[in-house]
């Protein structure tokens, strides 16, 4: 233990009495650190948060199905918001106008600003703008600039997109119209020349299908007609054409002979009216006729009489069977004439078969032209629509929640820590250099001290005499050290004074 108070003594006096150059150097630590961290800028943050809410009230035209795309749209705004040409503004804005004075400066500001402003998205449509500059009044009038710009860029830019796009399609759909005049112009030439003669519409082919396609119809009806008229003859072959008159049963007639004539003239009835022979009340009325049949066998055959009268039932399959035949007639009048449009046809297609290739590329620009225009015209409508909704509607809802704040403090550097600092290491830097001094130019302070660097033996010390003289100019010279310290401190103390009226003038 006494070894090391020994030491300390021991340091403690090379330390004193280079006490001198301990103190010129933390002066000198303490002005190179002080000068350099007065150059250091001061930044000032000024932050506002604001709340937008888009409202799209119409489909948009890149995608129908979406009306409230709230990210999309305020990414767009967030990401355009820093772009070169608004940060311009910024710059034109602002007090930072009065530093350029070419388009180099502009430049300069503008990149500066892109990594001084940041903007996050926090939730709920809310954005916090967060701006670094120089003063708190240039931190402040930038961040405001930066809102007049998001509401002047949501407002803005949609009616002005809306305007430049009515304006495209205005110009698309009157070229489109010419160019569809004169397609049309080209069709009806077309027409009048080669078409005005053949049945039908459209391109020659197209005509044909028609043709073949209404020949299969009818072809199939008249089959149809044809089968019926045959089942109504064979029907008026087992019918006979006369029966009893008189109201009653006529001589010679029996009931039984009388009631097959009867169920005869239901089944014929049944089969004109379309029943097939699988229908039940057909399969029921044979039924019935065979056992009239077999019943009329047995039964004897009498005179007929005068008085016989026409079969009801011959003369509505009679008349059945004119109206089948004229509707087989009619058919067959039908097919001779598309069978004569065929022939037209094939013929025109024969001879002239380039007919057919030009009017099919005549069609073909036709109806591209004509799609596109009815496709733009659409288009045209919609923006035109969207457009008059978001002139007389609010589509952006836009508030500011936090106003742009006037900071009081810098937010970089913290220069009362930094003068502190410099200050500490200005005087632990003097400390160190008086030590180390000491260290090269060696002396003893003790005796002990030279007996165990020297080895030998000391006798004994003799203290140092000083004079009157001696010791007044030592006490102005420790007057004059305590005043170098003195005025070190009161240096820190003004700096920092002066660091808060700074502070005091900038807010």
């Amino acid at each position: 233990m006494n070894g090391l108070w020994e030491e300390a003594r021991i340091a403690l006096h090379t330390i004193w009495t280079r006490r001198w150059l301990g103190l010129a150097v933390a002066w000198g630590v303490c002005l190179l650190g002080w000068l350099v961290v007065s150059q250091v800028p001061s930044k000032y943050d000024s932050r506002a948060r604001v709340f937008v809410q888009m409202r799209t009230v119409l489909p948009t035209a890149t995608d129908p199905n979406a009306v409230n795309d709230n990210a999309r749209d305020v990414d767009t705004v967030r990401q355009t918001l820093t772009s070169a040409v608004n940060l311009e503004k910024v710059v034109r804005g602002t007090d930072l106008a009065q530093t350029i004075a070419s388009d180099r400066d502009v430049a300069d500001r503008i990149a500066g600003l892109q990594q001084a402003i940041k903007i996050v998205a926090q939730q709920d449509n809310l954005f916090e703008i967060t701006t670094t500059a120089a003063t708190p009044k240039l931190a402040a009038a930038i961040t405001q600039k930066l809102i007049d710009i998001f509401v002047e860029t949501n407002l803005s830019d949609d009616r002005t997109q809306n305007s430049q796009t009515l304006t495209f399609l205005d110009g698309q759909l009157e070229d489109l119209g010419r160019k569809l005049q004169d397609a049309e112009g080209k069709r009806a030439d077309f027409q009048n020349r080669y078409l005005g003669a053949l049945p039908g519409t459209g391109t020659v082919s197209d005509r044909i299908g028609a043709a073949r396609a209404q020949m299969s119809q009818v072809d199939g009806d008249l089959a149809a007609a044809q089968s019926g008229l045959a089942a109504v003859a064979g029907q008026m072959a087992g019918t006979p054409r006369t029966v009893a008159g008189g109201g009653g049963i006529a001589p010679g007639v029996g009931p039984a002979r009388a009631r097959l004539a009867a169920i005869q003239g239901q089944l014929a009835d049944a089969r004109g009216r379309g029943f097939t022979e699988s229908h039940p009340d057909v399969v029921a009325l044979k039924q019935q006729l065979a056992a009239a049949q077999a019943a009329a066998r047995g039964e004897p055959v009498g005179a007929a009489g005068a008085d016989a009268v026409p079969n009801p039932t011959y003369l509505s399959l009679q008349a059945m069977a004119a109206d089948k035949q004229a509707n087989v007639a009619a058919l067959q009048m039908r097919k001779r004439q598309l069978q004569g449009d065929l022939d037209l046809l094939n013929s025109k297609l024969t001879e002239d078969p380039a007919v057919a290739a030009e009017q099919g590329e005549i069609d073909r620009n036709y109806d591209v032209l004509k799609g596109q225009y009815d496709q733009l015209l659409a288009q045209r409508e919609q923006v035109k629509l969207r457009s008059s909704a978001q002139t007389q509607t609010d589509a952006v809802k836009f508030s500011v929640i936090d106003p742009p704040t006037l900071p009081r403090t810098p937010t970089a550097p913290n220069r009362p820590l930094l003068l502190t600092g410099v200050l500490v290491a200005g005087l632990m830097a003097g400390v160190g250099a008086a030590f180390a001094m000491g260290q090269v130019q060696s002396t003893f302070a003790t005796a002990q001290r030279l007996e165990k660097v020297a080895g030998i033996s000391v006798i004994g010390s003799i203290g140092e005499m000083v004079t009157r003289h001696q010791e007044e100019l030592r006490a102005r010279r420790l007057k004059w050290f305590a005043g170098g310290v003195g005025g070190l401190v009161v240096a820190y103390v003004a700096l920092l004074g002066v660091e808060m009226l700074q502070r005091g003038l900038a807010a």
